[in-house]
């Protein structure tokens, strides 16, 4: 009788039924590490969304961005009215007629709508911008990178008029650009914080100048390879935007002075991009990085005359800095400046993301102590560095296991990553063109059981037993890319995809027919994008 009672009880506590408000503070908890925006921290929701009615209604309001491409088009209605609460519209994969598409959408009541990328087309759909804009009146950030044409006249008006409160604006990286004079350039987006023109080649002083002193709210400024900036130029923004961040990497019209009184006078700089900046020395990083106390990332790559002082110089000066990227750059040459810059006692918790791909002096001994500084460390890219053993990446690993992603892109050198330990937060790897084997590609399977992403392209070696392993333990596996894997077969795909429901995209191998039939069928019938 006492067992029954117990029972009773029990059962009862389970059927207790929660208010949704309790259910989203849960769900809300369970996600909290997560970014809203990024669908692989937010898979949970795929299951939490089986579970009942009531937990579909509840996780269909916390739907914030929705990307749309071909096979969607056939839902687009029903997942409109679905997901209410959308403030982000992706529509960067889209290669359909996108003027009509968006005078669809703008049928719909996107109130709480605020961003829109309409990237990697052939230029900007100006009918179905005019449409969206005359529905969706909350836009505050719009992405048109990669544009096919750019026409700065007509194009920029067509912006301005649609949605004149915009605060960011990505144009960056169009193919081509029919300029007018920066006169006649009709930039008229007063509440402005955020805009990215790199490889917009008009951009001149004469257009900074314009630019700093209307928009009044600009904080973030990222020009690369805007080759016709000077040294006017940058001086010029210290007066007007003291709070300003800035990109320049890539420019040729600047130097070290106009940089160093730049940075002198703007202490609250927090994002620097330098890239390619050949007047560059360690010397000159040293000294512009004691006015940096608030800088939070940078990027030196290809500053070809860099080494690992100036990598302490930044580390040592720059408490607040969570990033460095020093691509291309002579890091791991300098042992007499790891020796004299290193304090073992010294940690910076701070620090999230490393960056030293193309590196090929960074031996073993170095990327491990570089990262025993970092004891909170997330991402490390080691692309292309020729010098580093499995051995070396597995005492990484091995001590600093809070890594998230890690990009060994063109490890020749890696037959398996010399682990037999579990490595719980592992989500992103890159093993591109290395050696590994079925077996290795097993034990890794083993030992990251998070993992979300995995790109295995050109790796010659692995045949479909150890992508079936990793597709089998990686329960929560999303992406899987298998380009130009000559030994898995192209069976192998419908396979996965029976086996583990989670994927999401797959880049098929060699013999696999990518059609358009085969695209259709396996996003219809299993929610899964085949490159």
């Amino acid at each position: 009788m006492k067992r029954q009672r117990t029972k009773s009880v029990y059962c009862s506590e389970l059927d207790l039924d929660l208010p949704d408000d309790c259910w989203e503070r849960v769900f809300r908890f369970v996600n909290e590490d997560g970014d809203e925006e990024d669908d692989n921290r937010r898979h949970y929701l795929n299951s939490i969304s089986l579970v009942s009615k009531q937990f579909l209604s509840i996780t269909n309001r916390h739907k914030l961005c929705l990307r749309i491409c071909h096979p969607t088009l056939p839902f687009l209605h029903r997942l409109l009215r679905r997901f209410t609460n959308l403030t982000t519209l992706d529509l960067s994969h889209f290669h359909g007629q996108l003027n009509n598409l968006l005078i669809q959408i703008s049928t719909f009541p996107l109130k709480q709508l605020t961003s829109l990328n309409i990237s990697n087309q052939s230029s900007l759909p100006a009918i179905g911008l005019q449409a969206f804009s005359s529905t969706v009146t909350s836009l505050t950030s719009l992405t048109c990178s990669n544009l096919g044409v750019f026409d700065t006249f007509h194009d920029f008006k067509l912006i301005s008029d649609c949605f004149p409160f915009l605060q960011q604006l990505d144009l960056s990286n169009p193919r081509k650009i029919t300029t007018t004079t920066t006169l006649t350039i009709p930039f008229a987006l007063f509440k402005l914080r955020k805009v990215n023109l790199s490889r917009h080649c008009y951009v001149n002083d004469q257009f900074i100048f314009y630019l700093f002193k209307h928009c009044n709210f600009l904080q973030h400024v990222i020009m690369l390879r805007c080759y016709r900036i000077t040294n006017h130029a940058i001086a010029s923004a210290i007066p007007h935007r003291p709070n300003l961040r800035l990109g320049l990497g890539y420019c040729t019209g600047y130097t070290y002075s106009g940089i160093l009184a730049f940075l002198s006078n703007c202490l609250s700089v927090q994002h620097l991009d330098l890239q390619s900046a050949d007047f560059l020395t360690d010397h000159r990083v040293a000294e512009f990085s004691s006015f940096l106390p608030h800088l939070v990332s940078i990027n030196l790559s290809f500053c070809s005359m860099l080494t690992d002082s100036a990598f302490f110089s930044l580390i040592r000066n720059c408490t607040s800095l969570t990033e460095i990227i020093m691509k291309s750059t002579c890091i791991g040459e300098n042992i007499a400046a790891c020796n004299n810059s290193m304090d073992s006692s010294l940690v910076y918790p701070q620090f999230k993301s490393l960056c030293l791909a193309y590196s090929s002096s960074l031996e073993d001994d170095k990327i491990i102590m570089f990262a025993s500084l970092f004891p909170n460390l997330q991402l490390l890219d080691l692309t292309r560095c020729s010098s580093i053993t499995e051995q070396g990446i597995a005492q990484v690993l091995r001590t600093f296991c809070k890594i998230r992603h890690l990009n060994l892109y063109n490890g020749p050198k890696l037959t398996s990553l010399g682990i037999n330990f579990q490595l719980p937060n592992l989500e992103v790897l890159d093993l591109t063109n290395s050696r590994l084997c079925d077996e290795a590609l097993c034990v890794i399977s083993i030992s990251c059981p998070v993992l979300l992403q995995l790109y295995l392209r050109l790796c010659k070696d692995i045949a479909v037993k150890g992508v079936m392993d990793v597709v089998k333990n990686c329960t929560k596996l999303r992406e899987i890319y298998l380009d130009d894997c000559v030994k898995v077969h192209a069976h192998v795909v419908a396979s996965m995809v029976l086996l583990r429901p989670s994927l999401r995209k797959i880049g098929t191998p060699p013999n696999f027919p990518l059609t358009d039939r085969n695209r259709k069928f396996f996003s219809r019938h299993h929610g899964c994008l085949l490159e």
